[in-house]
């Protein structure tokens, strides 16, 4: 899988889950900005 792929999957699974950037972000210990790049395909630098 690509970063974009993976960034969509990470997307829809959130979306499907109802929870906003946000809210996955707090569960899993990031920030909301760290979500945003993930689903958008940014890779970490």
């Amino acid at each position: 899988m690509n970063q974009v792929k993976i960034g969509k999957f990470i997307s829809d699974l959130r979306k499907d889950q109802g929870m906003t950037q946000q809210q996955l972000a707090d569960a899993i210990g990031v920030s909301n900005k760290t979500i945003s790049k993930w689903e958008c395909g940014v890779s970490p630098r």
